[in-house]
């Protein structure tokens, strides 16, 4: 789900992981209005036959915290609500466990507040993000991201992390999950590819039909959930981990019986498992957005699948249906979405939704159907019962000593250790007793790191500090402690120094956190050279190393395996650290296995099989298993190709014009042909520039001969555009219109052009709109772009 909040939002990270304070017992609410106790189908009925047209689109309408107070959800009555992923109580995201719990408690009483003429008051619900454990919250306990799980592949644990996710949901007064998500990634460069369990579907569809038994306790469709548990959400239906090059929210091209092969497979498995909800995806399917696909929503979901609970939006989705916004899209719930989530524009969308049914744009049939949707939700939730409960009252609710329980880290700290997956030992693993050992790497002792996006923070950060997770454990104090009870030391250093001699060195490294589409990659090379540098200063002084790599999807580590004696993927570990340790001491065996095939060579192409595939996926290690790898090749032309910057830091270099029609624009300033350009701050001062477009204009960029190759540009585009944009190269033109239309409002991107798309790259690169368009850009590279690399927008 996509989280964009306003920087009000927001507060002081240090300041906020300082407020963890003490829980404040709740009060008594008022008593929800009593309800019949009929069978479900009738409850349904009778309150459909009850509730104003008003109430009943109110059902349909998921606004975000940030965005309403218990005073509008008195008035409003709206059916849901939720957290975004930088979102929380009373505007701060790190608000200690007792201000979730108390938000739970006002929403529920203005929801059930007695209306007049007896109309029942509904009780609203809230959902969150709780991806990987109920990590939105101070605390909580943070368990492996799917990409390790998948590789433990063990579907009891995965139920039992449910389980323990679920109570810690409850217990601060919150609903329903949004999770599991059942992606089939196809193209690791894809920024989400951790949150899925495997490329393999019988592996995503197996873990998410556990997750959704633990988070739901309940066996069987169409019963109730048990108590202490909380709603669950297979998503993002469907083909979100397949869009072309892994661009998230892109499009997934394809005969539609081979990608329902792939990527519909785990949701037959998760409605078997009684799944309550399922959520649209945002991606298009041969060119069709998602959320207005009622041949897939309808006909494929309900149709042959059989699904009988709520269909949810993800957030905003509906509006990037072709005529459609945020505040007006019937088109949505015409092809079989039930709640919308619309963040920030609830009242707006209310009075459109209104009116279209009023209208007759939206048959009262579908309304109904989609009302009784939610409704069945809520009574199989338990709360629409007569005697229903405050969020704080309810099993679980209040008792906030199970985030970070020691039964919740003791099962996080065993899906650590199964998670590990040993691909290279050449017999230094696993550690000896009384060794002494060096912890290196920035990322040793950096819990945010180790856990990754979706933690406290939407993107996850640096900017986190470790006093962020308390009760957590690093990697390095896991290591510290074992080293200590096996009669050794250990020592830690970020950068990497050391005075004496120690007999194995442990290097920890990493891709930085991210979310999606922040975490979409162009290829699958790791540059960072930090944990590389290390591993060959350790070699060339005779010391005996382990290479912990933290990360997200596999990558091209050639360089680092060839330096390391021991290579371990350790994916996403999370808040309990000391489960590495657990393995590479040998208190537990490494089991964990590949659930994604690890690519072989550098050509910047994921591998989803045997095909290209250093190690295929079921591939792992065993402790007692020494088996040093051959030399890798280090050649990467992704890493090595030249390249010179002919548009950065806000200038131009020497040689470049750049041109609006016939009008010269000597740095990219001023105005000429329908151009507008004007310098903006980027990282640094005017570092940027932003190019208006007139209609039908044209930005042509010339490079005088001092580089060749494809095209590498940074830019960043606020809006869609409204009309067909062409770049235009070596005699020619690629329409990246839809390119574009993706990018919008993501921040900073990166665009590739090569030879695979424009053949003899010419020296003038020309950018024409035939709409109003606003871009920037920060810097344009030729560059010697290896074969094999995709263009891409």
């Amino acid at each position: 789900m996509t989280k964009l909040l306003a920087a009000a939002a927001w507060t002081g990270v240090l300041a906020g992981c300082a407020t963890i304070g003490a829980v404040e017992p709740m009060g008594a609410g008022p008593a929800p209005t009593p309800i019949a106790t009929e069978s479900d189908e009738a409850r349904i009925a009778a309150l459909l036959s009850r509730m104003s047209l008003e109430r009943k689109v109110a059902q349909l309408i998921q606004p975000q915290i940030n965005s309403v107070t218990p005073e509008e959800m008195r008035t409003y009555r709206y059916g849901s609500y939720l957290n975004g992923g930088n979102g929380g109580p009373y505007g701060n995201e790190y608000a200690p466990a007792s201000d979730w719990l108390k938000l739970a408690d006002e929403m529920w009483d203005a929801s059930t507040a007695p209306l007049a003429n007896g109309e029942p008051a509904i009780p609203a619900i809230w959902g969150t993000d709780a991806v990987h454990g109920h990590t939105n919250v101070v605390g909580a306990t943070i368990f492996p991201h799917n990409i390790g799980l998948g590789a433990a592949r063990d579907p009891d644990l995965v139920r039992r992390i449910g389980e323990a996710t679920a109570a810690e949901i409850a217990a601060t007064g919150i609903d329903w999950n949004f999770s599991p998500t059942v992606a089939v990634a196809q193209d690791d460069r894809w920024g989400r590819t951790y949150e899925s369990y495997s490329e393999d579907p019988a592996i995503a569809a197996e873990m998410g039909a556990a997750l959704v038994h633990g988070l739901q306790g309940k066996a069987e469709p169409g019963g109730r959930i048990g108590q202490g548990h909380v709603l669950a959400t297979a998503k993002h239906f469907f083909g979100d981990g397949g869009t072309t090059q892994g661009v998230d929210q892109g499009n997934v091209d394809g005969d539609i019986a081979r990608l329902e092969a792939i990527h519909a497979r785990p949701y037959p498995a998760a409605i078997g498992a009684g799944v309550e909800a399922v959520m649209a995806s945002f991606n298009s399917i041969n060119g069709t957005k998602m959320h207005g696909n009622k041949p897939l929503l309808t006909g494929l979901l309900r149709g042959r699948m059989g699904f009988t609970g709520v269909v949810v939006g993800d957030w905003n989705g509906h509006a990037q249906i072709p005529g459609c916004t945020n505040s007006n899209c019937p088109q949505a719930l015409l092809a079989g979405l039930d709640i919308y989530m619309v963040p920030d524009d609830a009242k707006a969308l209310h009075a459109s939704l209104l009116a279209q049914v009023k209208d007759g744009t939206i048959p009262m049939a579908r309304l109904d159907e989609a009302v009784g949707r939610v409704l069945r939700m809520k009574i199989r939730a338990g709360l629409l019962d007569a005697g229903a409960k405050r969020p704080s009252q309810r099993v679980h609710g209040g008792d906030l000593a199970l985030l970070g329980s020691p039964a919740h880290r003791a099962i996080a700290r065993e899906a650590v250790a199964k998670s590990q997956v040993l691909l290279k030992n050449d017999g230094v693993l696993p550690l000896k007793p009384g060794a002494s050992i060096l912890v290196a790497g920035r990322a040793a002792d950096d819990i945010a790191q180790a856990a990754g996006g979706w933690t406290l923070t939407w993107q996850g950060g640096e900017d986190l500090t470790n006093a962020c997770f308390p009760g957590a454990t690093s990697i390095w104090a896991g290591l510290k402690a074992a080293a200590t009870e096996a009669g050794g030391s250990a020592t830690l250093s970020p950068d990497g120094r050391f005075d004496a001699k120690p007999d194995v060195a442990i290097v920890v490294f990493g891709e930085k956190p991210y979310a999606e589409f922040a975490g979409d990659r162009k290829d699958m090379v790791f540059a960072d050279s930090e944990g590389l540098d290390l591993l060959r200063k350790y070699r060339a002084a005779g010391i005996r190393t382990v290479a912990v790599f933290l990360s997200g999807r596999p990558l091209w580590m050639n360089r680092e395996m060839n330096a390391a004696d021991a290579f371990v993927a350790s994916w996403l570990p999370g808040s309990e650290g000391a489960g590495i340790a657990d393995v590479l001491y040998g208190r537990r065996p490494a089991t964990g296995r590949l659930s994604f095939s690890w690519p072989a060579s550098c050509t910047g192409q994921p591998v989803n099989g045997p095909d290209g595939a250093l190690f295929q996926r079921g591939y792992g290690l065993s402790l007692n298993q020494s088996a040093p790898v051959a030399r890798l090749s280090e050649s990467c032309a992704i890493l090595d190709a030249r390249s010179a910057d002919w548009f950065d830091l806000g200038r131009l270099g020497a040689g470049i014009t750049a041109r609006g029609g016939d009008v010269a624009l000597p740095g990219l300033r001023g105005t000429g042909g329908g151009i507008t350009a004007r310098g903006i701050d980027r990282n640094r001062q005017e570092d940027a520039r932003e190019i208006v477009f007139a209609p039908g204009s044209t930005l042509t960029l010339t490079d005088q001969g001092r580089a060749t190759g494809g095209f590498r540009l940074v830019y960043e585009l606020a809006n869609a555009p409204t009309a067909p944009v062409t770049l235009t190269t070596g005699g020619k033109a690629l329409d990246i219109t839809a390119g574009l239309t993706t990018s919008a409002g993501k921040g900073w991107r990166e665009m590739i052009v090569t030879g695979a798309c424009a053949p003899g790259n010419g020296r003038t690169l020309s950018i024409t709109s035939a709409g109003p368009l606003t871009l920037r850009i920060a810097k344009i590279a030729r560059q010697d772009i290896p074969a094999g690399v995709d263009c891409s927008f």
